[in-house]
């Protein structure tokens, strides 16, 4: 990838849809943003091109379909698995070989994101897939229908930037990376979802977002889409006489969004046919919440709706026969999802936190609380902020009434009023501002200033006496300070440290999205909520020179945000005979 490509590409990968948009430069400076129509199958046999790839992998059963059925026009033959429309559609009534949410599984640090674990709960008949390679499969589908359209320009080659949510930590981002390494994208650049969204509003309109903004305005980026919600909050201010525009807080990770929306109308349907003598085992549950998404986004897309059909297949020997339908009411859905995701809340209120059961399923760590009003008062009441306007992002925003209620709610929490930001494609606007971002980046539009969205930190063990029954505790040394530019480096000022050589040992690492004034090489003695614990790193670093397994090598530390978006942490022996690297892929190298 370089300033020499072609094409700038910009690539939205999804929880639920995936969307590919690219300039082709070529065209001169007038070049327009394009969405590229991804090829898919729809059906058995048949292959149509949308505007999003929907985000879904099925795995079907040996013999399930006819030879060449979901064979494409590009890349490898079918047969294995199927991405996209046919996948969400004929998984909704097969929901135990479907892989979805692939995106969430990537940042949930309580499994192995590496290993074959999606379908989750899926039984030993069913081939599995790793969250990394789940997403790299959404990629290789997107690659390969770029290259099939552009043989003469392929995406390898080109200039290619990648979003994910704002909220992800290092370990999340550096997966997504190795995921796109997996899918033949060798060299991608991150960029945050909701930063891309603003970018899409800034390439819309173009030089006049000086007439809608202000120095002193405050934007929240409400990004609500099929398995997360992220806050975002971008500031106006000026510098030498002209508008600035900066990033200056995220939220946490929440895992809240559409998928739990549908669950809850699938709830609510299978409640009402229970009231009919007609209830679903949990096969039949699993497959109404996929039908339940479909027939949401039916309404939340045609405001012209009044209802959507809901169809669940029968089980045994009545399968057809046996099937249960119904219809989703447009009022049942804007009140389930009113009420009870968007409940009206003061700016003091948080999120509510229940009282746990001692023993729970393994699964994604989904929010307690679907209240994201009470989540959004959390976060702007931590970062001190009061939004004055507010960019809707999201499938779930699409809703008209869910854009009012969000709006009304936040609006009564300023004294001046809350202005809405229009003109965006709420599907598509994360690729569309993904490409505009790699024009800004060549000059040729405005860029938002911002660097790491959170403060990272590695825990240092203390050197104290042996005490029985007492841990040794756990100092944080801050690596890598809030803000920090991609393409940087700087060494960690301060004392010098041990590391552990030749033999296994882990490396903790601490992240926070508050601590904004923390420099590097500062070292906290306790903390409490604002730092938040990462996946750990367990790494065999090799001794040199036939050292004795366990020594302990004298190292300074050394940083370097890269400028994919990703941190490096090197740990360089004093008489400069080794250096070490930590990545949180768990994957050492030694120079």
């Amino acid at each position: 990838m370089s300033e020499a490509a072609r094409f700038i590409i910009g690539i939205d990968l999804g929880t639920t849809n995936c969307a590919l948009a690219s300039v082709d430069t070529a065209k001169g400076e007038g070049a327009p943003i394009e969405v590229f129509a991804v090829p898919q199958v729809i059906a058995p046999g048949q292959v149509d091109a949308r505007a999003t790839l929907p985000s879904f992998l099925y795995l079907p059963a040996e013999g399930e379909l006819p030879a060449g059925a979901l064979d494409l026009p590009f890349g490898r033959p079918g047969g294995r698995l199927v991405v996209g429309e046919y996948a969400r559609a004929h998984g909704a009534e097969v929901p135990a070989r479907l892989v979805s949410s692939a995106k969430s599984w990537l940042s949930h640090g309580g499994v192995d994101r590496s290993a074959p674990i999606l379908p989750w709960g899926a039984g030993a008949d069913v081939p599995k897939l790793s969250p990394v390679d789940a997403s790299a499969r959404l990629l290789v589908h997107l690659a390969e229908a770029w290259d099939a359209a552009h043989p003469d320009a392929p995406i390898g080659d080109q200039e290619v930037y990648l979003t994910v949510p704002a909220s992800f930590d290092a370990v999340a981002r550096e997966l997504t990376v190795e995921a796109a390494q997996t899918a033949g994208l060798d060299s991608v650049t991150l960029l945050e979802e909701p930063q891309a969204a603003f970018y899409s509003w800034l390439a819309h309109i173009g030089d006049r977002w000086r007439t809608h903004l202000t120095v002193g305005d405050v934007v929240l980026v409400a990004d609500i889409g099929g398995g997360t919600t992220d806050f975002t909050l971008i500031t106006v201010s000026e510098r030498d006489g002209n508008l600035e525009l900066e990033r200056v807080a995220v939220g946490d990770h929440i895992l809240l969004g559409g998928d739990n929306m549908d669950l809850a109308l699938s709830y609510a349907i299978g409640k009402k046919l229970a009231d009919k003598g007609r209830t679903l085992d949990q096969w039949q549950q699993r497959s109404l919440t996929h039908a339940c998404r479909v027939a949401k986004e039916q309404l939340l897309g045609d405001q012209s709706l009044k209802k959507a059909p809901v169809a669940v297949l029968g089980r045994g020997t009545k399968v057809v026969g046996g099937a249960v339908k119904t219809d989703l009411e447009r009022g049942d859905v804007e009140a389930t999802l009113l009420d009870g995701f968007l409940p009206a809340c003061g700016p003091e209120d948080r999120p509510l936190a229940a009282r746990r059961v001692g023993l729970t399923e393994l699964g994604l760590p989904y929010a307690q609380d679907p209240g994201i009003t009470r989540h959004l008062a959390g976060f702007l009441a931590r970062h001190g902020r009061a939004p004055t306007a507010i960019l809707y992002n999201g499938g779930v925003m699409k809703g008209t009434a869910l854009r009012e209620r969000l709006g009304a709610i936040v609006g009564g929490w300023t004294k001046g009023g809350l202005k809405e930001l229009v003109g965006t494609d709420l599907d598509l606007a994360v690729a569309h501002g993904a490409a505009y971002y790699g024009l800004a980046r060549r000059g040729r539009g405005i860029r938002i200033r911002g660097g790491t969205a959170r403060a990272y930190y590695i825990g240092i063990e203390t050197a104290m006496p042996a005490v029985p029954g007492m841990p040794r505790p756990m100092k944080a040394l801050c690596v890598a300070p809030f803000g920090m530019e991609e393409g940087t480096e700087a060494d960690v000022p301060g004392q010098e440290f041990g590391l552990v050589v030749g033999e296994p040992a882990e490396f903790r690492f601490l992240g926070s999205s508050v601590r904004k004034d923390d420099a590097i090489g500062q070292v906290l003695e306790e903390w409490r909520e604002d730092l938040e614990e990462l996946a750990p790193v367990e790494a065999n670093l090799p001794a040199e020179g036939g050292a004795a397994a366990g020594t302990t090598v004298p190292v300074r530390l050394h940083t370097i945000l890269t400028p994919v978006g990703t941190m490096e942490l090197w740990c360089v022996a004093r008489d400069g005979s080794g250096r070490w690297k930590l990545e949180y892929n768990v994957r050492e190298q030694h120079e």
